[in-house]
């Protein structure tokens, strides 16, 4: 199957077109859409991204995937200059309306509109999950950053408790969709977002995917028990 908005969602194939229009058809109510289905996780989940970067004043970071800015706001709080990118003219639309201050630019995960060892740090939240060649995106995020620089990939996972991933589970194909129906603009959006996240790799695997691309000393970290994993890296 292969839906794009309104009223849609993109296919598990990720085709480029098909993602980038179905965030175009959510980017209105984006942000608060994400705090009501996190329960309000997700602005700690950018606070512990920005930590496990370890920014410092005057660095680089690239935040890829950046939707409307709000993940790139919060990497400048560190004093380091974030750029924001992301495929979708919609999100990022709305984002320079809402964050004028961001820098916030158009461009695809696998050809990013960059030289090479441009950043000190790069990072990607909730969007390497919707990009169709992960392992290539893997390798453009490390060819962008200096060596020994930092990358740190946010991303839902598995529930390490049994019991607690069958409910998590549960409410991602059962819950979610509904609740997103009460302030989403585009509620099958998230019935895409509830598959995507099902047949994503669990930490490790995605770890062994992280250093296969260049990345060394490549480690995770649970957060909220595991309905999201921050996996770091070192450029060598």
């Amino acid at each position: 199957m292969s839906r794009t908005p309104q009223g849609q969602r993109a296919s598990l194939d990720k085709q480029p077109h098909e993602v980038a229009a179905m965030f175009d058809g959510v980017a209105e109510r984006y942000d608060l859409t994400n705090t009501v289905i996190s329960m309000g996780q997700d602005r700690s989940w950018r606070r512990a991204t920005r930590a496990a970067l370890g920014l410092r004043p005057g660095e680089r970071v690239l935040d890829v995937g950046a939707g409307t800015g709000v993940s790139t706001r919060e990497l400048a709080q560190s004093g380091a200059y974030a750029v924001g990118v992301d495929l979708s003219l919609g999100m990022l639309h709305t984002g320079k309306r809402a964050r004028p201050e961001v820098p916030l630019l158009a461009g695809d995960a696998l050809r990013l509109p960059f030289a090479d060892a441009s950043f000190d740090a790069v990072t990607i939240s909730f969007a390497l999950r919707n990009v169709n060649d992960t392992d290539a995106a893997l390798r453009e995020l490390a060819r962008v950053t200096r060596s020994g620089g930092r990358l740190v990939v946010c991303e839902f996972s598995t529930p390490v408790n049994p019991v607690f991933r069958t409910v998590y589970l549960s409410y991602l194909m059962r819950s979610l969709p509904a609740v997103a129906r009460t302030v989403s603009s585009n509620p099958e959006a998230y019935v895409y977002l509830a598959e995507s996240v099902r047949a994503w790799p669990a930490q490790s695997a995605l770890a062994g995917r992280v250093a296969a691309a260049g990345w060394g000393r490549v480690a995770w970290r649970n957060l909220t028990g595991g309905v999201v994993a921050l996996h770091r890296g070192i450029r060598e």
